[in-house]
């Protein structure tokens, strides 16, 4: 069991940054490190999207509407997985959630394997 925790949301006027971060902790986390680890986004009336995502061998992929602009990366000595998030603008506003899954794959293209591990979220509102 992988306990997952996000922090860094907030409110950001359209062309700034926000670092998200996403903490791990619980029973299996000696394994986390060789997890696919998952960013998602969601807005009310919309499906949720996947974001990015990073594999257990520094391998990552993005979702096409945040290449270039948003950087997925890892600290494996702190657990936590961080959203460099840039250039943000009103489109980007959304319920940001943080997500692991221990099978192969990693990716949060539409259709890819589903994650297991959700974090409760944390906030992110971009303003003109």
């Amino acid at each position: 069991e992988v306990h997952l925790v996000e922090s860094g949301g907030g409110s950001v006027q359209a062309g700034g940054s926000l670092r998200l971060s996403c903490t791990a902790s619980g029973a299996g986390l000696r394994r986390y490190e060789s997890y696919c680890r998952g960013w998602f986004r969601q807005t009310p009336g919309k499906e949720r999207e996947g974001v990015a995502a990073i594999d257990f061998d520094g391998s990552t992929n993005y979702a096409d509407s945040v290449k270039g602009r948003f950087i997925i990366s890892n600290d494996s000595a702190k657990n936590t997985v961080f959203l460099q998030m840039n250039s943000l603008n009103n489109e980007d506003t959304g319920m940001y959630y943080c997500a692991a899954h221990s099978g192969w794959g990693c990716s949060v293209a539409p259709g890819s394997r589903d994650f297991d591990y959700w974090g409760q979220g944390t906030q992110v509102t971009v303003s003109s």
